[in-house]
């Protein structure tokens, strides 16, 4: 754990681009962060947050001129709402 200098220090310096975002998860869901973040060679669990944002964003934006974006989106939203309860923190 850093020392509260050093965490001044740092919200100092990144306080109007970044915000830490503590995260409730489940086990399960840290260990897909943690193997994203291999598989995709990112720094950690956050940035895999970052990448997982990224990428649904993009498919988000494919969705409006692409059917088969537009239909994964749809498979996948429905997918999480049936199961949101097993992911839910």
């Amino acid at each position: 754990m850093a020392t509260g200098e050093a965490q001044q220090k740092w919200r100092r310096k990144n306080r109007y681009v970044k915000r830490q975002l503590n995260i409730m998860a489940r086990k399960q869901i840290h260990e897909y962060l943690e193997e994203l973040s291999e598989i995709q060679g990112l720094r950690g669990k956050g940035e895999a947050v970052t990448y997982a944002v990224y990428v649904t964003k993009a498919l988000m934006q494919q969705a409006d001129f692409n059917n088969e974006a537009a239909r994964l989106v749809d498979l996948f939203a429905a997918a999480y709402e049936r199961d949101r309860e097993i992911y839910a923190p």
